[in-house]
């Protein structure tokens, strides 16, 4: 794809056009849609070890993770990992994915720790962009990154950093 910046020259009714520089210029995203990782052969099972702090969201509302807006209802976990990265994660899925420890009851605010389960996940090579989910929230993830599918239409991207921390291919 290439790029063109366009501006008014004094006293002239036509724009010039200057190209960007290469580096900006060549700039593309993959987008991704109804992806099958079950499918891919560069798709690796992984599964995810990680105590999670958590409170449950009093209304609706919006947060900006690090791979994009995540909008959420009232009562949906609002996930803050061992890193300090935030997402969303709804209660439907919330309550089959996470066991409470220390004692809290389920569903009150505290640490969590996420079941072990096997996901499918992919490293991309290129700048993606992908909804969390039909007509979701849109994540994009940076060459290095990972797409998550945790079930068939239900997305995520994974920076490569917290990838190596918190995942292990089985």
């Amino acid at each position: 794809m290439r790029v063109f910046l366009f501006l008014p020259v004094q006293n002239d009714a036509n724009p010039v056009t200057i190209p960007l520089p290469e580096a900006i210029a060549d700039y593309t995203m993959l987008q991704l849609s109804q992806l099958d990782l079950a499918a891919d052969p560069d798709a690796r099972r992984v599964v995810k070890d990680e105590a999670v702090a958590v409170e449950f969201a009093a209304a609706p509302g919006e947060l900006m993770s690090l791979e994009g807006p995540n909008r959420y209802a009232s009562g949906d976990a609002i996930v803050t990992g061992s890193g300090g990265e935030r997402w969303v994660v709804s209660r439907e899925r919330f309550d089959a994915k996470y066991v409470p420890e220390g004692g809290i009851a389920h569903g009150v605010a505290g640490t969590y720790r996420n079941r072990p389960s096997v996901v499918l996940a992919r490293e991309m090579h290129e700048p993606f962009s992908i909804a969390r989910s039909a007509a979701g929230d849109i994540l994009t993830g940076d060459a290095g990154d990972w797409v998550m599918q945790y079930a068939p239409g239900d997305y995520g991207v994974v920076k490569a950093a917290r990838f190596a921390k918190v995942y292990r291919i089985v």
